[in-house]
C-alpha cells in the first residue's frame, strides 16, 4: 500500500474518531477536549496503535489550530477592551506569577535540576492553555459570563510573559551571555507593542482591508492574515499565538462578527487536531515512573490556579459562584508547557526525569481542567443557597382594611 494511502486512511479514522468521541462528549453534556487527548495518547508513541503517517501533517494542523482558537478569542474583544483589562489585572497577573511559579521552581530545585531545571518546571506550572480553555468556554457557553473578562484578562498577561520568558529561556538552554539573552528579549518587548499599538491606532483600516461581502474572499484573507501575522510574530521570537490573538483585537464591528461565523467551523477542526496531536506526541510508558509526583505537583498548583481566578474575581466585584468557575477555568495546561518542555529536552540541558514529568503533569491537568469547568457549576449553588439565605428578609407588611 503506497504511502499516501495510509496517510489518507489514518487521517480519516482520526476525523471519524473525533467525530464519535465529539458526539459522545455532548451526549454527557462535556466538553470533547478530554477525550480528544486521551484518544491521541492511545494511538501515539508507546500506545495501541502507532499513527506515524500523519505527524507531519499533524503537526502543522495543530499549530494551525492554536492560531485559530487565539484568533477567535481575540475577535471577542477591541484593542480598547484589552488595554483597559490588563490595566485593571495586572497585580492579578503578578499574584498569578508568583503562586505558579514557585511550585515547579521549587520542586527542581529539590530534586537537584539546578538552576535551568528550575526556569523550565516554573514556567511548565505557570502558564494555563489559552487553547484549551477557549475551547472548554466557548463548548460551555460561558464566553459572555461575567467573570470570563477576569479570566481572558490573565491569559492574555500569561501569554504575553511568554513572549519575554521563551527568549529568555532559549537564551539560557543555549548558554547565551546575559546581554545576548536581553537583546533578544528587547526584541520579542518591540514586536508585541508594534503590533498592540498598530491595532489601537489602525484597527479600522485593518477592518476594512480584511472584510469582504464575497464569504471565499473574506475567509481566504482571514486566513492569510492569521497564519502571515502569526509566522511573523514567531520568527520575532514572539509567541504565534499571541500573533493572532493580537490580530483578533485589531478587528472589530461587524467585520469581526462575520469574521466568528466564517472561522468556527475551522476553528473546531484543527483545534481537534492540536489536541489529539498533543496525545499522540505522549509516551504513555514514560509516565508511570514520575506519576505520584506529577499528581502531586498537580493538585498543589490547581488549588493555586483556583486561588488565583477567585482572587482576581472577587477583586473585579463577582459573586462566589463566579469566582469558583473563574479559579476552576485557569487549572488545565497545554500547549505553552509542552513547548516548554520540548525546548528543554532539544537542547539536552535537562533530565529524561524532567521532560517525562512535565508531559504526565501537563496531561493530567489537560484533562482535568475541562471536566472541573463543566462540573464546577453545581458545586458553586451551595455557596449561592447559603448567600440567599443569609440575607436579610423583611416582613410581610401588615393587611390593611378598610
Amino acid at each position: 500500500m503506497g504511502e499516501t494511502a495510509i496517510i489518507l486512511i489514518e487521517l480519516g479514522a482520526v476525523f471519524l474518531g473525533l467525530g464519535l468521541l465529539g458526539r459522545m462528549a455532548a451526549k454527557f453534556g462535556m466538553s470533547p477536549v478530554p477525550l480528544y487527548l486521551i484518544g491521541g495518547l492511545m494511538f501515539g508513541h508507546g500506545g495501541l496503535i502507532d499513527l506515524g503517517g500523519i505527524s507531519e501533517f499533524g503537526e502543522i494542523a495543530s499549530e494551525i489550530g492554536v492560531i485559530l482558537l487565539l484568533l477567535m478569542l481575540g475577535l471577542e474583544y477591541t484593542a480598547r477592551e484589552l488595554v483597559t483589562g490588563l490595566k485593571g489585572s495586572w497585580f492579578a497577573g503578578i499574584v498569578d506569577f508568583v503562586l505558579n511559579f514557585t511550585p515547579g521552581a521549587g520542586l527542581a530545585l529539590l530534586m537537584g535540576w539546578g538552576f535551568t531545571g528550575a526556569l523550565v518546571m516554573g514556567g511548565v506550572t505557570y502558564v494555563s492553555s489559552s487553547g484549551i480553555i477557549a475551547k472548554v468556554l466557548s463548548d460551555l457557553g460561558r464566553l459572555g459570563n461575567r467573570e470570563t473578562p477576569v479570566v481572558l484578562s490573565i491569559l492574555v498577561l500569561e501569554d504575553l510573559a511568554m513572549a519575554i520568558y521563551l527568549p529568555a529561556l532559549t537564551a539560557t538552554l543555549a548558554g547565551l551571555s546575559f546581554l545576548g539573552g536581553l537583546r533578544t528579549v528587547g526584541i520579542a518587548l518591540a514586536a508585541i507593542t508594534v503590533v498592540l499599538l498598530a491595532a489601537l491606532r489602525f484597527g479600522p483600516q485593518i477592518s476594512r482591508l480584511i472584510h469582504s461581502a464575497d464569504q471565499e474572499n473574506f475567509l481566504l484573507k482571514l486566513i492569510g492574515a492569521a497564519l502571515l501575522v502569526a509566522g511573523l510574530a514567531s520568527a520575532l521570537q514572539v509567541s504565534a499565538a499571541v500573533g493572532a490573538f493580537l490580530l483578533g483585537i485589531a478587528i472589530s464591528g461587524s467585520t469581526a462578527s462575520s469574521a466568528t461565523k466564517v472561522l468556527e467551523p475551522l476553528r473546531d477542526l484543527f483545534a481537534a487536531m492540536f489536541f489529539v496531536v498533543f496525545g499522540l506526541n505522549t509516551d504513555p510508558t514514560t509516565i508511570p515512573a514520575v506519576l505520584p509526583m506529577a499528581i502531586g505537583l498537580a493538585l498543589v498548583t490547581s488549588a493555586t490556579k483556583i486561588l488565583t481566578g477567585v482572587w482576581a474575581a472577587k477583586r473585579a466585584g463577582i459573586g462566589v459562584p463566579g469566582r469558583l468557575r473563574a479559579g476552576v477555568a485557569l487549572i488545565a495546561r497545554g500547549e505553552f508547557s509542552i513547548v516548554i518542555a520540548g525546548l528543554a529536552v532539544a537542547s539536552g540541558a535537562v533530565t529524561g526525569e524532567l521532560a517525562a514529568l512535565a508531559t504526565a503533569y501537563v496531561l493530567l491537568l489537560a484533562v482535568l481542567g475541562p471536566v472541573a469547568t463543566r462540573f464546577v457549576e453545581p458545586l458553586s449553588k451551595p455557596f449561592l443557597r447559603k448567600r440567599t439565605q443569609s440575607s436579610p428578609t423583611l416582613p410581610n407588611p401588615p393587611l390593611v382594611t378598610d
